[in-house]
């Protein structure tokens, strides 16, 4: 089976960006997804907002806590995850979160210029990587 999802909206908050006690970099932030849709019947327009809550892991963290900004329109490609919890009351909750496996600027009302990021290759390599951030214009 799949579980592939895409959505387009805008960031609700930065990326807050951590790292785990084994020093790989998470980040996490929102997304706001609007509908627009008109009523056939009556003509009136109506629209809905879904808020969607995605977490990146490692370079992808990185370079989207240094990329993205509250406002800011994005691309979010991943799978769709089901966390579970049981609060200090003993109540159990559950959220859906979008794991991030790509992201990218919208281009459809704003410009974007990439910009890549200097990574050291692995210690058994003498070379370095040049991967970067996109830096986005609105």
């Amino acid at each position: 089976m799949s579980n592939v999802v895409t959505i387009t909206g805008n960031l609700t908050r930065d990326p807050e960006l951590r790292y785990t006690k084994d020093g790989h970099a998470t980040a996490l932030f929102g997304v706001a997804v609007n509908r627009r849709w008109q009523q056939r019947d009556t003509q009136q327009w109506e629209e809905s907002t879904s808020f969607f809550d995605v977490v990146c892991w490692r370079d992808l963290a990185e370079n989207a806590a240094l990329s993205l900004s509250k406002g800011s329109r994005i691309i979010v490609t991943g799978r769709l995850e089901q966390r579970s919890w049981e609060e200090d009351d003993g109540t159990k909750r559950s959220k859906l979160e979008v794991v991030a496996e790509e992201l990218g600027p919208s281009l459809r009302w704003a410009t974007a210029e990439v910009a890549r990021v200097e990574r050291m290759l692995p210690a058994n390599s003498d070379q370095e990587m040049d991967l970067s951030p996109m830096e986005i214009e609105a």
